[in-house]
């Protein structure tokens, strides 16, 4: 009897010996992050995003289909063709199968066209251009956490329904800028406002002066901020110096994160406007994830950052679902899944790419109303996702069907 114990456990070792070498001849499946680890989005995604999809990894298991699960992370430097050749040497060397995240629009747009022209997936959650989910969208990308269409939408209706119906923009010299600005005129002549200018500025400006004396001499009610990061940081805070808020003017940023504001201080930044998809103090979920982000980060997350976590959490549960990382069948399942977590609440990744959920626009707190670092947001408004974003009959996208 012994010998046939003795036998069964060892034919069993061997199979679960045999299991084990079998995942481990498996090779990874990987993600590759593309990002700003060093620069003005660096904040708002950078290491933060790497960190967030590492943790996305960790509490799915780390490892799908007898695959383990790798992370990997580079920095494009805001540069386009950085951005293509990364993309690129990712999918055609180093084997990723998913891209995550592309901090800013003209990075996000290089990548993208890599990516499709494989047929991988892309999901953005850090650049805001239209363009993504309207003509540079594909079957296998996905503009996951805010557009220039929702932070327009939002944030301008607000504004002009209160009053603030003249209008100036600072805008930053590229896609994100230019579609923001537009979308963002667009809503608020639609209200019944006026836009009585705009000046454009490089990326990554540090002297802001002969912009904002522009806006300042244009008497418009609102100096609408279409930039984003340090761009955003910088022009608020030398409005506050140039006198622009006491001299009655509101200085609206139409894209600014927790971090930013942060970087501003509460002396500055109350009562601004803004439209946000996320703000950690929203709930117990919100807040159960953050304080873990907090814990490896030392600060909360940005929207963009919550937004690696949920997608990347959604792209393997697909992979799961779908039994393979082939990006038409896993694409399939993350369009057929509505998506629910502390990120959003019926989620969903329409035909174009989109991924529709509720936005909210907050107000920046006075120092008064705050109970410490990062309590900087207090809700005026929840907007359902089909309210926010562009509805599908708007849509530019080629896969739309009219």
């Amino acid at each position: 009897m012994k010998h046939i114990l003795s036998g069964i456990f060892a034919a069993a070792f061997a199979l679960s010996a045999s299991a084990a070498a079998q995942a481990q001849d498996k090779p990874p499946l990987k993600i590759g992050g593309i990002l700003d680890m060093s620069s003005l989005y660096a904040d708002i995604t950078g290491p933060g995003s790497e960190t967030a999809a590492k943790m996305a990894v960790e509490d799915f298991g780390g490892e799908v289909l007898g695959r383990k699960i790798e992370v990997l992370a580079a920095d494009h430097q805001n540069k386009a063709d950085l951005a293509a050749n990364i993309a690129r040497d990712m999918l055609d060397n180093q084997g990723v199968e998913m891209i995550y995240d592309v901090a800013a629009s003209a990075t996000a747009l290089a990548a993208g066209e890599i990516a499709k022209a494989r047929g991988k997936i892309i999901i953005f959650n850090g650049p805001g251009s239209i363009r993504l989910s309207n003509e540079a969208c594909g079957p296998t990308t996905v503009h996951y956490v805010f557009d220039t269409y929702a932070q327009a939408n939002v944030t301008g209706l607000a504004a002009v329904k209160s009053g603030l119906d003249t209008w100036f923009f600072l805008t930053a010299d590229y896609a994100f800028g230019q579609d923001l600005e537009k979308d963002t005129s667009a809503v608020v002549t639609k209200t019944g406002g006026k836009v009585l200018g705009s000046v454009r500025h490089p990326l990554n400006t540090s002297d802001f002066s002969s912009f904002l004396l522009q806006a300042q001499a244009s008497k418009a009610k609102v100096i609408g901020l279409a930039n984003a990061g340090g761009d955003t940081v910088n022009a608020i805070k030398q409005s506050a110096e140039f006198g622009i808020m006491k001299g009655g003017q509101k200085v609206s940023p139409l894209l600014a994160f927790v971090t930013d504001i942060d970087s501003i201080g509460l002396e500055t930044a109350q009562g601004l406007l803004l439209a946000e998809a996320f703000y950690w103090d929203m709930n117990d979920e919100t807040r159960a994830f953050s304080k873990r982000f907090e814990e490896r980060v030392k600060r909360p997350p940005t929207s963009a950052q919550a937004g690696v976590y949920s997608s990347v959490t959604h792209y393997l549960k697909a992979v799961k679902a779908a039994g393979t990382t082939d990006a038409a069948a896993v694409m399939k399942v993350m369009k057929e899944t509505p998506i629910n977590d502390f990120f959003a609440h019926n989620g969903k990744i329409r035909e174009d790419g989109r991924m529709v959920h509720d936005m909210y626009l907050f107000e920046v707190k006075k120092p008064s109303e705050s109970k410490g670092r990062w309590d900087d947001y207090k809700l005026l408004a929840t907007v359902p996702g089909n309210e926010a974003f562009q509805s599908p009959e708007q849509s530019r996208c080629p896969l739309v069907k009219k």
